[in-house]
């Protein structure tokens, strides 16, 4: 690497740690809450109004049901909550729905819980992101016109911070903006419904006097009831983020099982009264959004420009607080980037987790300079800039992805919950402990019929809008990682189970190869010499006819006893005529051993090593391929070459024997071993 990259990478990432200093601080609830609950906590920017887009379609009237909708997400909200309480308390070490469904219910539902999760982290990169342009796009018209390259800077912004490594010290700075918006929205929602319900203020919103144009007002019974499906599910983005808790359990203090599961509860009804409350307070305040505001707003003035629901209500009841509604804003779009950074952590660790049990390749288990997994990291970014890019930032379109990974890892996840308490219940004899088991069993039993109805009318309801985009995902990722586990185990196998004979070879044939009598030249020639092989000689591919001659003449007048032999190439190749030599050596004497000296530039620039090595790189994938053919990379160090001191000092003794004086001049100019 250069020293100009070199130095770049400092300048971006940092200095890089040591592996001893990776610790794990131990967090207080205080602080854990807002560290695993700002994806929960975000999804009220975006949840409540996908219900009211959704909606939309049918016209103002289907508004009516927007706060029964509310009700019944939020009654599945706080069922999945109470389950995952019982997985805390069953699975304290991080593990999750992944551990619990390859635990109880084989590798097979544990593989389809990693691609579900892995499908869904970006997706909540992407969902979140979005959201947060548009949010900000309420306040700022510049952010909405240009949502999508706010989203794609956003996304690069957070990649760089995670390959910097986020350090647990930092957990202050996840803290004070998530109690910040908890305090924000909690005054909004609180302040709104004092004055709609005690003062009784006829608080309207903004596009409160608009006409609402259904776009299909001839609906039959059964594509209503399709619509309320679709509007359910969108709604259930809510409960997306309540899992990070269970995944992270060992990073609370102790005890940690029960630390992790009082916050749970805690984030359930923060989830809970933000959600409804925002639901409730649109459904009064009169506040109209549509999916297509161009055509389905009827009144609105020219260039309107469509702000978010929630940006709606600040706007109405925060409306005489100086910077009320910026702040909120403001508040909503960081927290929403911070829901996505929750993705940044738990896709790189999952990514891990995978690699370690060889569904994903290996150096997605391997920490980068500053102890990150940095190619999970950067993967999960790549992926996450091209949702947005073909998606435009549009939230709706995005959301109609969403929530399938989670409710599929949590329909699994629960499933292996059942079966674990069954398990557990069979063994147990103490009559207080199997009474605690029932009841979890019953309230994971419960979890598992909820997740997986809503899992179910999320696919009916959104299968053909998108949510198929999610499914296909999920099977090309659970086949592409169980290809890859079963290249490992065939390797592995491979290689395990041939018995190493012990047979060493007859003898041992090593051939330099030449191009020009230089430097590079005589210190493969040395090396190989020092090898003490029973078959040494050079060899050179004749595509330059006076060059080759140039060649034998230097070799005949210097004191070199090594011969040289040229190898005709009637079609000016170098590869093929080498692989011929060295297969006609292998087939005269199959026992023996072939090794290939290749003399290679040690370069110092990226652009040197586009200029150099070129035949040798070539050469050197052919030959990995022969069966009884080693190769051996002779390095020489040109002065740019940042390895190497300034003050060379030339070759060493011996290398340089029988080198014509003048040759040894013009090493530098020459040009490279073919």
């Amino acid at each position: 690497m250069s020293k100009l990259s070199t130095a770049t990478k400092r300048l971006l990432l940092g200095r890089p740690f040591r592996s001893d200093t990776l610790g794990h601080e131990l967090l207080p609830k205080r602080t854990a809450l807002p560290i695993f609950a700002s994806d929960a906590l975000s999804s009220i920017a975006y949840a409540p109004e996908e219900i009211f887009l959704v909606l939309s379609v049918a016209g103002l009237s289907a508004y009516a049901l927007s706060p029964w909708i509310g009700v019944a997400v939020a009654i599945v909200l706080v069922i999945v909550v109470a389950s995952y309480r019982q997985t805390v308390r069953a699975y304290p070490s991080g593990g999750g729905d992944y551990e619990v469904a390859t635990k109880n219910l084989g590798e097979t539902a544990g593989l389809t819980v990693g691609s579900a999760l892995l499908v869904d982290y970006v997706l909540t990169v992407a969902v979140s992101i979005s959201s947060a342009a548009a949010n900000i796009g309420s306040a700022v018209p510049f952010v909405a016109q240009h949502k999508v390259l706010f989203a794609l800077a956003a996304i690069v912004l957070l990649t760089g911070i995670n390959l910097r490594g986020l350090r647990r010290e930092s957990g202050i700075a996840f803290a004070v903006p998530v109690y910040l918006f908890l305090a924000a929205m909690m005054g909004m929602l609180g302040w709104g419904l004092f004055r709609v319900v005690v003062l009784g203020d006829e608080l309207r919103a903004e596009s409160a006097g608009f006409e609402l144009v259904a776009e299909q007002s001839d609906l039959t019974a059964v594509a209503f009831v399709v619509l309320l499906a679709r509007a359910f599910s969108s709604g259930c983005a809510a409960l997306t983020g309540v899992e990070a808790i269970g995944t992270g359990v060992p990073a609370f203090r102790k005890p940690k099982a029960r630390n992790a599961a009082t916050t749970l509860a805690v984030l359930g009804a923060l989830a809970v009264a933000l959600f409804l409350g925002v639901v409730f307070l649109a459904d009064r305040l009169g506040v109209v959004v549509a999916e297509h505001p161009q055509t389905q707003l009827r009144g609105a003035p020219e260039g309107y420009e469509q702000k978010t629901l929630l940006g709606q209500l600040a706007e109405t009841i925060l409306g005489g607080v100086p910077g009320g509604f910026v702040l909120l804003m403001v508040l909503t779009a960081v927290i929403l980037v911070l829901a996505a950074n929750t993705a940044f952590n738990g896709f790189p660790t999952l990514g891990s987790v995978l690699a370690r049990n060889r569904y994903l390749p290996r150096q997605f288990h391997t920490r980068g300079d500053r102890l990150a997994f940095s190619n999970g990291i950067l993967f999960l970014a790549g992926l996450a800039i091209v949702f947005v890019w073909v998606f435009r930032a549009e939230v709706t379109a995005l959301i109609q992805l969403y929530i399938v990974g989670v409710f599929v890892a949590f329909s699994l996840g629960q499933a292996g919950m059942v079966r674990h308490w069954t398990r557990e219940l069979g063994t147990e004899k103490d009559p207080v402990t199997r009474r605690r088991m029932q009841r979890s069993r019953t309230i994971n039993a419960v979890g598992l019929v909820s997740t997986a109805t809503v899992l179910l009318v999320v696919l009916i309801g959104k299968f053909t809008v998108g949510a198929w985009i999610a499914v296909a995902a999920m099977v090309v990722a659970f086949g592409v990682m169980k290809s890859i586990r079963r290249h490992y185990d065939s390797v592995a196998a491979e290689l395990e189970s041939a018995e190493w004979d012990g047979v060493l070879p007859s003898r041992t044939h090593s051939i330099v190869l030449v191009s020009t009598l230089h430097l590079p030249t005589m210190r493969a020639l040395a090396y190989a010499r020092a090898t003490r092989p029973d078959v040494l000689e050079a060899i050179t591919v004749n595509v330059d006819d006076e060059a080759t001659r140039r060649l034998v003449r230097e070799w005949e007048d210097s004191d070199l006893t090594v011969p040289l032999k040229v190898v005709e190439s009637p079609y000016r190749e170098i590869t093929r005529p080498v692989l011929d030599y060295v297969r006609r050596i292998r087939r005269d004497s199959p026992r023996d051993v072939v090794t290939v000296f290749i003399p290679e530039y040690v370069v110092g620039h990226w652009w040197e090593q586009l200029l150099h090595n070129q035949s040798a790189l070539r050469l050197k994938s052919r030959l990995l391929f022969q069966p009884g053919v080693m190769v051996t990379s002779v390095p020489w160090q040109l002065r740019s070459s940042a390895q190497v001191p300034a003050d060379r000092g030339g070759v060493p003794e011996g290398t340089r024997e029988g080198m014509p004086d003048a040759r040894r001049q013009e090493f530098d100019n020459e040009e490279e071993p073919r």
